[in-house]
């Protein structure tokens, strides 16, 4: 959708790019073997790009839905057009009736946390294996007898076995040693558990790792656009663009300050532009006084000051004619210039994840093809 047809009264909003999405899973279809299941991951509102909307584009190459809890299990509804659900964090104890009533894949790390479901009904597990992440899993070293445990609990079917990779987009060594633990567990495991399915690769582990014997990858980030991984981006689109319009723009004298705490000072004369967005919008205040930018015209113009609640100011001395209403963008394209989520992130300190999801309510979505 071009930004002239959008409303001139929109503050800040997010544009969805749906051909780019499609041509990431495209892209990692090609990465994987044949046969291998793609679990594609849309919780945290498919991180912030629109869950349902999202879930619809993916439908064809998707096997399975991931989500965190049984809340986004809802939402998404209809959207997954009868595609499996699987609830990736464990349920608490007043969700487990209705994960099992609806039928959704459960994660869980024991026997014991399995049969506090099976109360209710029978249902499909993910059991999970914890080779490094220390977050949720059964113990490595336990993990065969306590799937064997499980394999005899009444009511309990299981769907899949699983691990995670804390560190395949920074720890080349310890992912390859990990998968390798798996792999041997996952060969012994096989003959006690026929047709059940494996998955460990999230996007960083299928970027580096490469195909392996799994049934089933499970894509994030990477669906959106965003590599972990140094190399491959050029590979992959952007699916989010995120703008914002210029609400006020002043003529400044050399020795102005800016923002709360006065932490800019200009030497010279400037001209600012006051854009509406600010952190209540998830523009995140830790890239104050960190060389964070916009984009206004296809021209970089520095962050002045901190980011406050609703706005920020950016030096906009460098664009001819600027004016009130002009469109900016925050992270995306604007004639030959870009600015990567990627980059706003390690200016403040953080992860492409976080400001993704970190992206409020405020901020509509639009969607193109």
């Amino acid at each position: 959708m071009p930004n002239q047809s959008l409303p001139e009264d929109l503050r800040t909003w997010a544009e969805i790019d749906l051909g780019a999405l499609r041509h990431n899973i495209d892209r990692i279809r090609s990465r994987l073997g044949p046969g291998v299941e793609i679990l594609s991951v849309v919780k945290a509102n498919a991180y912030g790009h629109g869950a349902m909307r999202v879930a619809s584009e993916l439908v064809a190459e998707t096997g399975i839905f991931g989500v965190a809890n049984l809340r986004e299990a809802s939402e998404l509804g209809p959207s997954a057009q009868g595609r499996d659900l699987m609830l990736l964090s464990p349920c608490l104890p007043g969700e487990r009736h209705d994960a099992v009533r609806r039928g959704h894949i459960v994660t869980v790390s024991s026997a014991s946390e399995a049969e506090a479901y099976s109360v209710f009904g029978p249902v499909r597990v993910n059991f999970k294996i914890d080779t490094g992440m220390g977050r949720v899993g059964c113990s490595f070293a336990n993990a065969e007898e306590e799937a064997l445990r499980l394999k005899h609990v009444a009511g309990v079917g299981v769907h899949s076995i699983s691990t995670h990779l804390p560190s395949a987009d920074e720890d080349d060594g310890f992912t390859f040693a990990q998968l390798n633990q798996f792999s041997d567990l996952v060969k012994v495991l096989r003959g006690h558990f026929p047709g059940v399915k494996f998955h460990a690769l999230n996007s960083a582990g299928l970027l580096t790792q490469g195909p392996c014997d799994l049934e089933i990858a499970r894509p994030g980030l990477l669906l959106y656009g965003i590599s972990p991984i140094e190399g491959v981006q050029s590979e992959f689109r952007a699916v989010m663009e995120w703008k914002a319009r210029v609400g006020l723009v002043r003529e400044m004298p050399a020795g102005a300050s800016f923002s709360y705490g006065r932490t800019y000072v200009s030497q010279v004369p400037i001209r600012t532009a006051v854009i509406s967005v600010g952190y209540a919008d998830g523009f995140p205040r830790q890239a104050s006084g960190n060389g964070a930018s916009v984009l206004i015209r296809g021209i970089r113009c520095p962050l002045l000051g901190r980011v406050t609640m609703d706005q920020i100011i950016v030096d906009s001395t460098g664009v001819d004619g600027v004016k009130e209403g002009d469109v900016v963008t925050l992270f995306g394209r604007d004639g030959n210039a870009s600015i990567t989520v990627s980059e706003l992130a390690e200016q403040s300190g953080t992860i492409a994840w976080d400001i993704l999801t970190g992206i409020g309510r405020r901020v509509e979505r639009f969607y193109k093809d």
